[in-house]
């Protein structure tokens, strides 16, 4: 499914933890792995100039990376001073990846806006997918966990569906990845189509409908997809969209979640938030962002 992954640390978010497991992100079908990381500017003199002994630092923590190398996997270490958004943005047209990976804090829409996110500044620019990863999973994953969490990063993933531009969208980015994946990688899809649930018996009759119309487009889709050699499983489930995705990703082994959308980080998202804003603030599970087509 990706072959290139950028991975943008701050050293303290545990995404630095996976220097050590470069032969197992090699597993999951990567060929060229980045290490991205910014240090602050020393600011104590008219010029800023960068930390030195901070750039060595952090060279030599990522450098780790270079140690143990599988053959046909290219790994790299860029250490650069500044805004991190701004060299996460030259580094990918440096290194040309095809997926982007951050680690976020669970921020609240309010502290988005008050203090800016990185996240979602990155999420409404790029073209290339974000995976976020939670760095109070990765800080606490023992060796042999994230082994396991690194070489299956990309093999099952949950896509919400619900016949939307956004859900189409999905769907058809994953037609165009499939064809080229690598062994280990996207093996395993699992489309879930939530219904509001209702209490009104005089509205149980149309909640039918729309379950039986929900398994009928997923059905369509499933068979549409048939075609790549995945294994498709399908799911209607009733309540809050949000809630029971979070609920199906415990209740199935999946590897993450997929999701589109064409209102994230949008100033209209503020009054009405995003069904992609809301999961990638609330899920748990690795998040990867599709960024709409333009």
């Amino acid at each position: 499914m990706f072959q290139r992954a950028l991975i943008c640390t701050d050293l303290e978010d545990g995404l630095h933890r996976l220097v050590d497991f470069v032969p197992n992100l090699a597993l999951s079908g990567l060929t060229q792995i980045t290490f991205l990381h910014t240090t602050a500017l020393l600011a104590d003199r008219e010029i800023p100039r960068p930390d030195q002994e901070k750039v060595d630092q952090a060279n030599e923590q990522l450098s780790k990376a270079l140690d143990n190398c599988p053959d046909g996997v290219e790994v790299k270490v860029d250490i650069q001073s500044g805004r991190p958004v701004d060299h996460i943005f030259k580094a990918i047209k440096t290194h040309k990846p095809d997926i982007l990976i951050l680690g976020s804090e669970n921020r609240s829409q309010l502290t988005e806006k008050l203090f800016g996110s990185t996240t979602v500044e990155l999420c409404k620019r790029l073209d290339i997918p974000v995976m976020i990863l939670r760095p109070q999973l990765i800080s606490t994953y023992t060796v042999a966990e994230l082994q396991l969490r690194c070489q299956d990063l990309f093999r099952y993933f949950l896509v919400p569906y619900d016949d939307s531009k956004s859900a189409k969208a999905m769907v058809q980015r994953i037609k165009e990845l499939a064809p080229n994946r690598p062994q280990n990688s996207l093996q395993e899809l699992l489309l879930v189509w939530v219904v509001d649930k209702v209490t009104r018996r005089s509205l149980k009759d149309v909640t039918q409908l729309q379950i039986q119309e929900a398994e009928k487009k997923l059905t369509e889709v499933k068979a549409d997809l048939d075609e790549l050699g995945l294994n498709i499983n399908t799911l209607v489930r009733q309540g809050e969209g949000i809630p029971e995705i979070l609920a199906t990703g415990m209740d199935y082994d999946i590897s993450g979640i997929t999701i589109s959308s064409n209102s994230f980080g949008k100033l209209a998202e503020w009054s009405s938030p995003s069904f992609a804003g809301q999961l990638l603030r609330q899920s748990w599970h690795p998040v990867i962002y599709f960024p709409m087509k333009k």
